[in-house]
């Protein structure tokens, strides 16, 4: 099987389609002889953040001196992505031996497995394929049923901020979309949370108690902002001073501090992290498409906020990194989305816009969501590709301007791509 082979399989009409459950899952990696029981885990679920989060403690973790293997969705430029060991992502021939070893197994089941239970089930073979000693592993959708969750207790489960997202499948309120994510929760498992949502809190606390998990907070008082530009920004936090990372989004510095949490979670399990690992892990995380800087003349800046939670935290990122400005926007939005509470957050700072349609059958059209922004008093224009928008906001901005894309991770690689 080749490559091409290989995505046309995982990407199969066969597979489409979210399914809620365990069982698929369960039963693709018993006839694969459980390669999930021979791996150590920490598990990442919540709403915003949760990739960021997983990169920083994957690069911990490399750094402390351990074979780390990366699970995350979806991917920016290219598929292999979703699965990494030590950084580096699964080789496009091991990709395809893997697909042509699980095919048989997965095509004699009854219920087919969905396109990501198939993909979960690819990672967890190579991840022991590759000898991995701890796999940092994020939750698609969801956390109870979402097929990650597989796995038995794992080293820490962390959950990040949570917002209203996904509410179609996992219910309308918090405190059922927190029900949905405390399922990560494992008997005698470490947990940390990022709290400071007191319904999602409570459920949080009250699943805790009831598998005798340890629940810890991050202190987000104890977050002290230091040096803040384009390449990044330093902070301390308790007893950690001036620690550095590359991220840019004002909402980081709070994300480093749930992964400081769990690096001490994981230190009381018997894991060997240094300082240093802790400092340079930091440092050296790399993450695209979450408030990076593609250019500088003009500055170009591609965010993968989706959902009324992160664009906040876009849009927070902007004003402090320029205050008082008005940016050029180049927006693409699901249509499942909340889009007028994601539009009113960034509007306030917008001087235009350039919308356009993400490649991807939820996505709004791009002269409707133009529509939509015309309405609501500004300069909106539809664009017939994510390249032309690019383009426009550059053309419009001038050397010495700000732009910014925003509204969707799955026109973020389009994004990158024109760089």
């Amino acid at each position: 099987m080749t490559y091409e082979e290989a995505l046309s399989y995982i990407h199969s009409v066969n597979w489409q389609g979210s399914k809620l459950g365990l069982e698929r899952t369960q039963e693709l990696l018993e006839r694969l002889g459980n390669p999930e029981k021979k791996l150590k885990f920490i598990h990442i679920a919540g709403t915003n953040g949760k990739g960021s989060t997983a990169a920083m403690l994957a690069s911990i973790m490399e750094k402390a001196g351990y074979r780390v293997g990366l699970y995350t969705s979806p991917f920016i430029d290219r598929f292999n992505e979703r699965m990494q060991v030590n950084h580096q992502q699964i080789p496009d021939q091991t990709l395809a031996d893997l697909t042509e070893y699980i095919r048989p197994f997965a095509d004699a089941m009854d219920d087919s497995p969905t396109e990501f239970e198939l993909i979960t089930a690819l990672a967890m073979e190579h991840f022991l394929r590759e000898k991995c000693e701890i796999v940092v592993l994020e939750v698609g959708m969801g956390g109870a049923l979402d097929s990650t969750n597989v796995i038995e207790s794992p080293e820490a489960a962390v959950i990040a901020a949570m917002g209203l997202d996904h509410v179609r499948e996992l219910g309308p309120t918090m405190a059922d979309i927190a029900r949905a994510k405390a399922g990560i929760i494992k008997p005698g498992c470490g947990v940390v949370s990022y709290g400071g949502n007191s319904e999602a809190d409570q459920v949080f606390e009250r699943v805790c108690k009831e598998k005798g998990a340890q629940l810890c907070q991050p202190d987000f008082s104890a977050v002290l902002p230091g040096e803040f530009g384009l390449d990044g920004q330093s902070f301390s936090y308790q007893s950690w001073k001036d620690l550095r990372i590359p991220l840019i989004g004002s909402y980081q510095m709070n994300n480093a501090a749930v992964v400081l949490e769990t690096v001490e979670v994981l230190r009381g399990r018997g894991w060997k992290i240094s300082d240093e690992a802790v400092r340079q892990g930091l440092a050296e995380t790399r993450w695209p498409a979450r408030f990076e800087v593609l250019r500088r003349d003009p500055v170009f800046i591609v965010d993968g906020g989706h959902n009324p939670h992160g664009i906040r935290a876009t849009a927070e990122s902007l004003r402090r990194l320029f205050p008082g400005k008005k940016f050029t926007f180049v927006t693409g939005v699901m249509a499942d989305k909340d889009v007028e509470s994601i539009l009113g957050l960034i509007v306030p700072l917008a001087e235009r816009f350039f919308t356009v349609r993400p490649n991807n059958p939820r996505a709004m059209a791009a002269e409707e969501l133009a529509r939509r922004i015309g309405a609501m008093g500004v300069k909106a224009e539809p664009c017939g590709s994510v390249a032309e928008g690019v383009a426009r906001a550059i053309e419009a901005e001038g050397p010495e301007g700000a732009a910014c894309a925003l509204g969707s991770l799955y026109m973020s690689g389009e994004v990158r791509a024109c760089f």
